[in-house]
C-alpha cells in the first residue's frame, strides 16, 4: 500500500490501542493514536465506502502513527483512493488526514495536500465532527489529485528536464541528495512498464518508488515536498515554472 517501515514497525489496531497517551496540559491535549482511527472509520462506514486495506506504522517508540486506508471510492483501474493518517504524542506533527492514490501497479501512495484538524480535543465526538468535516472535504482533494494524475501521464519530459528536477526535489528535501540517483535510474529504467514513457507521471512514481524505503516520518516529508513540487494539490507545480 505505500508504508513503509524502514524506522519503527508495522502494527495492527489491537498494538496502536496499547500505545499510552501522554498528560493532557492546559495548552496541549494530545489525541489516542486509536481514537483518530476509529473517528476515520467511522465516518468512511458513514459514508458507505468500504475498507479495502489498512496498514499502520508506529515510530519513535510510539509517539508517531503513521496510517493508509485504502477505500473502494473511485471508478479507476489504475489506482484506488486511500486516506492517509497521520498523528503524533511528541509534537511533531499535527493529527492530519491526507488524500491520496495508491496506484495498483507498484503499491506506490500519491499523496495529495494535507489537512491538518484542530489540536484540541475534549472529547471522541468532537473529535469525530472535525475527521467527518475533514473526509467530507477530501472529496475535492480526490478529484483534484485524480486530475492531476491524469495530466501527469500526458506530458512527457526530456533526460535534461528530468535532471534539474532531481536536483531541485534535492534542495527542496524531498529526497537526500544522496537518493538522485537513485530516483534517475528506476525513471530511466523503471521496474514497472506501466511507466516506461518518460512522463512526469512515471517521474513522480520514480520518486515514490524511491521512498518506500524510507521511514514513515522521512516519507511523510517525501510525499509533501511532492505535493507541491508537482502540483497534486491542484496549483501550479514548482517543478516546471
Amino acid at each position: 500500500m505505500g508504508l513503509m517501515m524502514s524506522e519503527g514497525k508495522f502494527v495492527g489496531r489491537d498494538e496502536i490501542a496499547m500505545v499510552p497517551t501522554p498528560t493532557a496540559t492546559a495548552s496541549w491535549k494530545p489525541v489516542p493514536h486509536c481514537e483518530v482511527i476509529d473517528a476515520v472509520t467511522d465516518v468512511v462506514k458513514a459514508h458507505n465506502w468500504q475498507i479495502l486495506d489498512e496498514q499502520y506504522g508506529l515510530a519513535r517508540d510510539g509517539q508517531r502513527m503513521f496510517g493508509v486506508m485504502r477505500i473502494n471510492r473511485t471508478s479507476s483501474t489504475e489506482w484506488s483512493r486511500c486516506i492517509g493518517i497521520r498523528n503524533s504524542h511528541d509534537r511533531t506533527l499535527a493529527v492530519g488526514l491526507a488524500a491520496g492514490l495508491s496506484v495498483i501497479c507498484c503499491s506506490n501512495l500519491c499523496l495529495g495536500g494535507s489537512m491538518v484538524l484542530k489540536r484540541r480535543h475534549t472529547s471522541r465526538i468532537e473529535l469525530n465532527g472535525l475527521v467527518l468535516e475533514a473526509v467530507n472535504a477530501l472529496e475535492l482533494e480526490f478529484l483534484t489529485l485524480e486530475n492531476v494524475a491524469e495530466e501527469l501521464k500526458i506530458d512527457e519530459l526530456n533526460d535534461d528536464e528530468v535532471r534539474a528536477s532531481l536536483v531541485v526535489a534535492a534542495e527542496r528535501q524531498a529526497i537526500p541528495s544522496c537518493d538522485i540517483l537513485t530516483v534517475w535510474k528506476e525513471f530511466k529504467h523503471p521496474r514497472h512498464e506501466e511507466f516506461v514513457e518518460p512522463t512526469r507521471w512515471s517521474l513522480l512514481n520514480a520518486f515514490t518508488e524511491t521512498a518506500k524505503k524510507y521511514s514513515p516520518a522521512r516519507a511523510d516529508q517525501c510525499y509533501r515536498s511532492l505535493t507541491r513540487l508537482f502540483g497534486l494539490d491542484g496549483k501550479p507545480a514548482e517543478l516546471w515554472k
